[in-house]
C-alpha cells in the first residue's frame, strides 16, 4: 500500500510504526556486470557528504554511503538503513529501528552509535543544512545497536524529510571519533570514505575520475548489478555531450541546457528533467551585506529590476525552466507563497531607485562596480555573463570572476573576498531544510558552505522560521512561511532567478537508474546496463 502524504502526516501524530515500500521500478530482468561510466563536472573537493552539500559530492558519496531512509517519487520515506519508525505524539521523539547484518565496508557493524555520533558531532555542526534541520535534537539515545532514539527539545516535523544520504550521510564512528576539536574536516576517510552503501571505494585519481566497485556484502540481496563505477572529470559540459553521444559515458548531469535542447534528438539518450519537491533548485543572486553599499535595500532591488528573468530561461536555461518568484520553490504547493513582492524587468524604475540610493553615474556612466563569483555550472557562468551585460545598462559595472568549485566555497564561504555571488541550490524538500540555511542569522558560519553567505539578519525572519521548525498544524507552518517570504522578497538580500531541475542525461542502454525522489543522487543499487 503507498501511503499518501496526508495519511502518512496523520500516522506520524499518532505515533503509529510506518513501514513504507518501494516505488515503481523498470519492469525488465536486470542483467548483472558492466561498468557504468558517470561524467562528472565540476571534481568533487570531498567524498563526504556529511560536512558538505556540494552537488559534486553528493553524486559520487551518495553510492558508497546509504542514508536512514530515501523516498520514492511521490516523496514518501522508505527504509533504507532504518527500516522502521515513529514519532511520539507530541513530536519530541523520533525511534528509528535500524537494518540488522548491515557492515561498513571494512567489515565492521554499523549500530546506532554511528547515527548518534554522526548527528551530533557532524551533522549538526558542519553540514550547511543540518545545522538547522537537527538544531532541536538535544540528545540521540543507543538503547540498543539496532536501536535510536531522537530526543527534541521542540518538535521537528520536516526531519523525516531530511534523512537520505545525499542529504543526511552517516559516517563510521569509529573512524572518526576520539580526534580533537575541528579533526572531522581533515579526517582521511572523507576522501578515502568506508560505507555502508552498494559500491566500495578504490581510488581517487585527482584530476582523471573516482572508481568504484560492486560491495558483495551489500545488505540488499543480489544487488548491486553494476560490478564498477567510475566517475570521470570533464572539463566542461561541451566535453560531457561529446561523450555521451560516443557512448564514452553512460550518465551526466550538470549539463548546458544548450546541449541539452540538442541531445533531446538523439534516440539513443534519454533526458530526464522532472521537477520534483527533491530536485527543484531555485538559482540565485545574493548580495554580500558586509560591503556597506550593498546594506542599501534600493541598491538590491534596483539590481532586482535590472534582471530579465524570461531571458534567462529563453537563452541561458532553453525553456527548461520557470520564474522564480519566491525562495521557496513551487514545486512545494504547501509552502510555495503567491503575491509576493516581485521586482520585473524595469530599467527606468532601477535607474531612479540608485538616483535615490546616491548612485549617480560618472563619465563613463558608472554607477557603482561589483564583483560576481558565479559557481562553475555552464547556465550560471552564462547567466553572469547575461547580467554583467544586462547591468550596464543601469550603470552597474559587473566584473565576472570564475573559478573551480573548491575555490569558489573557499571565497564565499571562508574568505568572504566577494560582493556577488550567482549560485543553484536544492530548496526542497521542506523550506527548513533547503530554505532557512540561506536567511537564518545562526547560519551565519564563516567555513560552511552554501549557508548564509549574505550575512543576513532580521529578527523577525528568525523568528518566524524557529516558529515554523516546530509548528505541527500544517495550516498554522504554512501561514508562518508565507510571512517569511514576504519579508526576505521585500529585502532583495537574495534574489531567486529562475526554479530548474536536475537535468540528467542517460544512455537508454542504463535502465532502473532514477528510480527515487533524489534522481542521479540515489544509490544506483537498482541500476544496470542492457547488453541487448
Amino acid at each position: 500500500m503507498l501511503i499518501s502524504r496526508r495519511h502518512f502526516i496523520a500516522a506520524l501524530g499518532a505515533g503509529a510504526l510506518v513501514r513504507p515500500v518501494w516505488g515503481a521500478s523498470d519492469p525488465a530482468a536486470p542483467v548483472r556486470g558492466g561498468t557504468l561510466v558517470v561524467g562528472a563536472n565540476p571534481e568533487p573537493t570531498t567524498l563526504a557528504s556529511a560536512i558538505t552539500s556540494a552537488g559534486p559530492t553528493q553524486l559520487v558519496s551518495t553510492k558508497i554511503f546509504d542514508g536512514l531512509l530515501t523516498y520514492d517519487l511521490a516523496l514518501q520515506p522508505q527504509p533504507q538503513l532504518a527500516t522502521a519508525w515513529k514519532v511520539s505524539p507530541d513530536g519530541l521523539a523520533i525511534e528509528f529501528t535500524l537494518r540488522a547484518g548491515v557492515r561498513w565496508h571494512d567489515g565492521q557493524p554499523f549500530t546506532s552509535a554511528d547515527v548518534a555520533y554522526t548527528l551530533m558531532k557532524v551533522w549538526k555542526v558542519y553540514h550547511s543544512r543540518g545545522r538547522g534541520t537537527f538544531a532541536n535534537v538535544q540528545r540521540v539515545e543507543t538503547p540498543t545497536p539496532l536501536r535510536l532514539v531522537l530526543r527534541l527539545s521542540k518538535p521537528a516535523p520536516y526531519i523525516l524529510s531530511a534523512l537520505a544520504s545525499a542529504e543526511s550521510q552517516v559516517l563510521p564512528a569509529h573512524l572518526y571519533q576520539g580526534g580533537p576539536d575541528g579533526a572531522v574536516l581533515s579526517n582521511p576517510a572523507n576522501n578515502k570514505p568506508v560505507g555502508t552503501g552498494p559500491f566500495r571505494f578504490v581510488r581517487w585519481n585527482r584530476g582523471s575520475d573516482i572508481v568504484l566497485e560492486r560491495n558483495p556484502h551489500y545488505w540488499q540481496p543480489g544487488q548491486p548489478y553494476l560490478d564498477q563505477l567510475i566517475f570521470r572529470f570533464l572539463p566542461d559540459a561541451g566535453a560531457a555531450a561529446a561523450a555521451l553521444e560516443t557512448g564514452a559515458i553512460q550518465l551526466a548531469t550538470m549539463m548546458a541546457p544548450a546541449d541539452i535542447a540538442r541531445l533531446r534528438k538523439n534516440s539513443a539518450l534519454v533526458v530526464d528533467t522532472r521537477p520534483t519537491g527533491f530536485s527543484s533548485v531555485i538559482n540565485s543572486f545574493e548580495f554580500n551585506l558586509d560591503r556597506p553599499v550593498l546594506r542599501d535595500a534600493r541598491v538590491r532591488q534596483a539590481i532586482a529590476h535590472g534582471i530579465d528573468r524570461d531571458f534567462l530561461i529563453r537563452n541561458i536555461w532553453f525553456g527548461d525552466a520557470v520564474a522564480a518568484t519566491s525562495p521557496v520553490p513551487s514545486t512545494l504547493p504547501a509552502f510555495f507563497g503567491s503575491g509576493l513582492p516581485a521586482y520585473p524587468y524595469d530599467l527606468k524604475r532601477a535607474a531612479e531607485l540608485l538616483d535615490q540610493a546616491g548612485l549617480k553615474p560618472d563619465a563613463r556612466g558608472v554607477r557603482l562596480t561589483l564583483s560576481c563569483d558565479p559557481y562553475p555550472s555552464p547556465a550560471l557562468v552564462q547567466s553572469a555573463q547575461y547580467l554583467r551585460s544586462s547591468l550596464r545598462r543601469i550603470g552597474v559595472q559587473l566584473n565576472v570572476r570564475l573559478q573551480d568549485a573548491g575555490e569558489f566555497v573557499n571565497r564565499i564561504y571562508t574568505r568572504r573576498d566577494f560582493d556577488t555571488v550567482l549560485y543553484g541550490a536544492a530548496a526542497g524538500p521542506d523550506p527548513a531544510i533547503g530554505s532557512q540555511r540561506f536567511y537564518s542569522s545562526k547560519n551565519y558560519q564563516p567555513g560552511i558552505a552554501f549557508s548564509n553567505g549574505a550575512h543576513y539578519q532580521h529578527p523577525q525572519v528568525d523568528s518566524l522560521l524557529e516558529a515554523a521548525q516546530v509548528e505541527l498544524d500544517p495550516a498554522r507552518r504554512r501561514a508562518l512561511y508565507l510571512q517569511f517570504q514576504q519579508i526576505v522578497q521585500r529585502d532583495a538580500v537574495t534574489l531567486p532567478l529562475v526554479e530548474s531541475s536536475m537535468p540528467v542525461l542517460r544512455s537508454r542502454r542504463l535502465r532502473n537508474v532514477m528510480v527515487t525522489a533524489d534522481g542521479p543522487l540515489g544509490n544506483f543499487a537498482s541500476a544496470w546496463l542492457d547488453k541487448s
